[in-house]
């Protein structure tokens, strides 16, 4: 399985379980790997044959700006199912960043990483 890697997607979202996440949001980040079979797509330079990483940024922007949920597993779980409605995408591992958490010690990133397939 060939990778497709988008890094470092930003967004502004209201996750979280504190009163004041929702209220004041906080910026997300998403890394993604999309596992997919470019060899029809080289072979024939067809976007068509594979997947149009551009769209896909797009949407899953729009996962983290929309409906708030409590846990970026979730978030995580719903950018999952976002890219896997892209008929190329096979696999799709996702990391969501939540860099601003509300942590009460020093620390630099809490992440989530999933890894979803069709099978």
């Amino acid at each position: 399985m060939d990778r497709v890697a988008l890094r470092g997607l930003k967004a502004r979202g209201h996750h979280g379980v504190f009163p004041e996440e929702r209220a004041q949001g906080q910026t997300f980040v998403v890394d993604l790997v999309l596992g997919v079979d470019t060899r029809a797509a080289a072979a024939g330079d067809d976007l068509a044959k594979t997947v149009h990483y551009g769209i896909v940024a797009e949407e899953v922007v729009a996962v983290v700006q929309g409906e708030p949920v409590d846990l970026i597993e979730t978030l995580a779980e719903r950018i999952a199912a976002t890219c896997l409605k892209h008929e190329a995408v096979q696999e799709v591992e996702v990391c969501v960043h939540k860099p601003q958490a509300p942590i009460t010690v020093p620390f630099d990133d809490v992440t989530v990483t999933i890894t979803r397939s069709r099978v």
